[in-house]
């Protein structure tokens, strides 16, 4: 059966760095909800956490579920302006719920990011870095040999201590050697896999990649859970789809407060979407597996409505980071009017899409200009289980709450970090940019291009350049694209960078680094022979150990 989609004509609700709040529930093809004036008590809070886009929570006290898409860039969906208006699941989220524009990740790449929003901290502080270059970006491919440290407290873990029954669905990224777990770590389900979905492999150079249900394997990528490179044909987000409905059906009939962590990759290379998505997109097969996750949000939200359990439950929908224009237009999404995309400390690479529901107690159809990230969810969802964020340990996450249910605004910093080098720092409206680095020449001159039709002279560049003496500035609500520094001779100048140099002065003095778990790589440690591979004949033979260096070229 062919699928059809309800288009929404959503006109964009506001202007990038507009101060004022506005009321989106208008909008045309937008069908808002009631509110009823309730605010969360302190003594109870929603059933479930949900997380779309993909991180979502949900909790009957509150349940929370998050949605962490891979790489969707802020300009995918209608309700942020893209022209094909084919989210119309999305676009009546947000005219239902809260929608963030200046919402930021911690990381231009997955694995920090992901690391991020699990223990509300930036990734230099858990250790999602390497020192094996000046500004390197690096993430857990299956060589790597580190992963998420036992020091860390992650949100499902702090979860348990209010009874809360918490799963992830898709990608990990955190690590694949038995130690890094996601079971050890605080989930009590997973079913997904461990890396990327790169491949296929020969099984001899490298193995394909896992997918576990829980403790063990059920098989590989390409094998038992097939992706046509092709024709970009996949089952994975209704595979994915099915295990979430089925979790919170599950917790729902029990009577338990639950976690639900939403993370899929249909949007990251090779895209890939189910066979009635395909060819259905005007954006070609990006916007299929678009498509395919926004009619999966929808089915999420109307089972939650279907048990009665939606006002007990806050869901978020959100992205690791920006969208791979290296990727693009084939494989790649829109960074709507942000500068560069994945891999750079540009809006393009760190400003992600994201959108807050919680029926009843969230005032529908609102836009807040809160400089939010996604290690708040961290905050805000121990602030809705009524419990307290770790005190040993610097926690970088705010409690959105406030700004959720009364719209206040709190005033804070955003840090954009590659590697172990801060890049950047955004206050109120002003960014400033210490180092700037897309990636190296001999890259670009190969083809890999992280701003493609975006080169903007002395900010875009192909060497690594240090400004810490005279930082380029730029007021991103009047130049969101960051292609007019500010004259540093200019009053405003020297104004805004007395608003930054303290935080940054500060920041940098209290910061003590984690120790960096990307350094070293190792093929031995590869999936060859992951927990579960004997009763499915599916183990291999490892190579010989031999640690080295991982190399990290931007």
């Amino acid at each position: 059966m062919r699928w059809v989609v309800e288009r929404s004509h959503v006109p964009l609700p506001f202007s990038v760095g507009s101060p004022a709040a506005v009321d989106i529930r208008a909008a045309p093809g937008c069908r808002p909800a009631q509110f009823s004036g309730q605010r969360a008590r302190e003594d109870r809070g929603p059933q479930g956490l949900t997380g779309l886009a993909s991180w979502g929570l949900a909790t009957s006290r509150t349940a929370f579920s998050s949605v962490q898409k891979a790489e969707m860039g802020w300009g995918d969906l209608g309700v942020y302006g893209e022209p094909s208006r084919e989210t119309p699941n999305l676009d009546r989220m947000a005219a239902e719920g809260m929608l963030f524009p200046n919402f930021y990740t911690a990381n231009p790449l997955c694995s920090p990011s992901r690391a991020a929003l699990l223990t509300g901290r930036l990734p230099i502080r858990s250790g999602f870095y390497t020192t094996n270059g000046h500004a390197r970006n690096a993430y857990t491919p299956q060589e790597i040999v580190g992963g998420i440290p036992d020091s860390e407290l992650l949100l499902p873990e702090l979860l348990k201590e209010a009874g809360y029954t918490s799963k992830i669905v898709g990608k990990w990224h955190l690590g694949h050697r038995p130690q890094f777990h996601p079971l050890k770590h605080g989930f009590d389900e997973w079913f997904g896999s461990p890396n990327c979905h790169f491949g296929p492999y020969d099984n001899k150079a490298r193995p394909n990649i896992p997918v576990y249900r829980d403790w063990e394997m059920v098989g590989r990528f390409y094998e038992e859970f097939p992706i046509n490179l092709k024709t970009g044909e996949a089952n994975l987000t209704q595979i994915y789809l099915q295990e979430a409905l089925d979790f919170i059906k599950r917790q729902q009939a029990a009577r338990r407060p639950f976690f639900l962590h939403w993370a899929i990759d249909a949007t990251h290379a090779p895209v890939y979407a189910s066979r009635p998505f395909l060819g259905t997109s005007q954006r070609g097969r990006y916007g299929d597996a678009v498509r395919e996750i926004d009619d999966s949000v929808g089915k999420i939200l109307h089972l939650l409505r279907d048990l009665s359990i939606a006002e007990n439950t806050f869901v978020f929908f959100t992205s690791d980071n920006g969208a791979a224009l290296i990727s693009a237009p084939r494989q790649g999404g829109s960074n709507g009017p942000f500068l560069c995309g994945k891999q750079t400390t540009f809006e393009g690479g760190m400003r992600e899409p994201a959108i807050a529901w919680w029926p009843g107690h969230i005032p529908a159809g609102q836009v807040s200009h809160q400089l939010g990230s996604v290690m708040d969810l961290f905050t805000t969802s121990l602030s809705l289980a009524g419990l307290e964020p770790p005190r040993d340990r610097a926690i970088d996450g705010l409690d959105l709450l406030p700004t959720m249910l009364q719209g206040r605004l709190t005033d804070r910093p955003v840090f954009y970090y590659r590697g172990n080098t801060l890049m950047a720092v955004t206050r109120g409206q002003y960014k400033a940019h210490f180092w700037t680095w897309t990636n190296s020449w001999e890259e670009f001159r190969q083809g890999v291009d992280f701003c493609p039709g975006q080169n903007v002279s002395g900010v875009t560049t192909h060497s690594q350049e240090e400004h810490s003496k005279l930082p380029l500035v730029f007021h991103l609500g009047r130049d969101p694209g960051e292609r007019f520094p500010l004259s540093i001779a200019s009053t405003e100048y020297l104004d805004a960078l007395r608003q930054i140099t303290p935080v940054v002065r500060q920041h940098q003095e209290a910061l003590v680094p984690g120790q960096p778990q990307l350094n070293v790589c190792n093929r031995a440690v590869m999936n060859w022979a992951p927990p579960g591979c004997e009763k499915l004949g599916k183990c291999l033979m490892p190579p010989e150990s031999v640690p080295e260096k991982c190399s990290w070229p931007h």
